[in-house]
């Protein structure tokens, strides 16, 4: 298959793109044209699009399914105005201008995934949540229902759509993980805040292994939540890092010391709680290569 890719160079992109290259997959990883010049030794081959009007290079043309990964980091930087500006257009514009590319190509894609985020549910305490789920109303609620509304514009198109709904990622290459293992390292890690709120995790390689079924399989339609189908509850997850990496877990960090550094990125993504499951894709018979949270990270850490 011919694969178009935006977010290439991210942690998700990066991962995927290889393990679909060596899959022998023709891989396209769009790019703006200022960044197209050193990209000439990655996998796959780089494609020149303007994400600001849509317009793609020749050679995107007649793809067969298109991967979109384009987001800024939600965790890099207090979100100021400008910083949820930024947030909202680097993915609601960029999928916006992907989508209307897609009637361009001399060839439509079969199939579009999309990314989006467990961020969808918002803050639910441990309330079970499955893809039938009603959307929460803070602002990654909101960013993630409007990022999903504008890949399904694509179903219109006789486009299958796939909103690839991610938790949290866990990965020795980036991500959350390392960060989570700073504190650890000089002995000084604990749960955050009450320790009460869920986490929903799943490895890098998996994220991989559900991407690849998500583009292959016909019957993959609408949000899956890529998470474990084991979340943990923060104390505990805490304590099993601890435990893989060989640290105490002494010094919980208190919600009012969070808030106080982060601001309101400190509720959205460390003390909100979210009890996720991937029940669409238990359904659909895909296997988890980690699903048990100590295995995950003895093989990471």
């Amino acid at each position: 298959m011919k694969i178009l890719v935006t977010g290439s160079s991210g942690l998700v992109g990066t991962a995927l793109v290889s393990a679909l290259a060596r899959g022998g997959h023709t891989m396209c990883r769009l790019v703006r044209p200022q960044s197209a010049g050193g990209e000439g030794a990655r996998e796959g081959f780089a494609v020149a699009w303007n994400p600001a009007t849509g317009e793609l290079g020749g050679a995107g043309v007649g793809a067969d399914a298109v991967v979109n990964l384009a987001g800024a980091s939600i965790a890099d930087g207090r979100w100021t105005n400008e910083r949820k500006a930024l947030l909202r257009a680097s993915r609601i514009d960029t999928t916006r201008a992907l989508v209307g590319a897609l009637p361009k190509m001399n060839a439509r894609p079969s199939v579009l995934v999309s990314a989006s985020a467990i961020g969808f549910y918002g803050d639910r305490g441990g309330e079970t949540l499955t893809e039938e789920s009603k959307p929460g109303a803070d602002f990654l609620a909101g960013l993630a229902q409007e990022w999903e509304a504008e890949a399904l514009k694509a179903e219109a198109l006789g486009i299958r759509v796939v909103l690839a709904r991610f938790g949290i990622i866990l990965a020795r290459e980036g991500g959350a993980l390392p960060k989570m293992m700073m504190p650890f390292k000089f002995g000084a890690g604990g749960k955050l805040g009450s320790g009460q709120q869920w986490m929903s995790w799943v490895t890098l390689e998996d994220v991989v292994g559900i991407l690849r079924f998500a583009i292959e399989n016909a019957s993959v339609r609408g949000a899956i939540n890529i998470v474990s189908p084991q979340p943990l509850q923060n104390a505990e997850f805490t304590k099993v890092l601890a435990r893989a990496m060989h640290r105490p877990a002494l010094f919980p960090a208190p919600a009012f010391a969070l808030r106080l550094a982060l601001g309101e990125m400190a509720n959205a993504l460390l003390l909100s709680s979210q009890r996720v499951l991937p029940q669409v894709l238990e359904k659909l018979g895909y296997r988890f290569l980690q699903s048990d949270l100590s295995a995950a990270l003895k093989s990471l850490v």
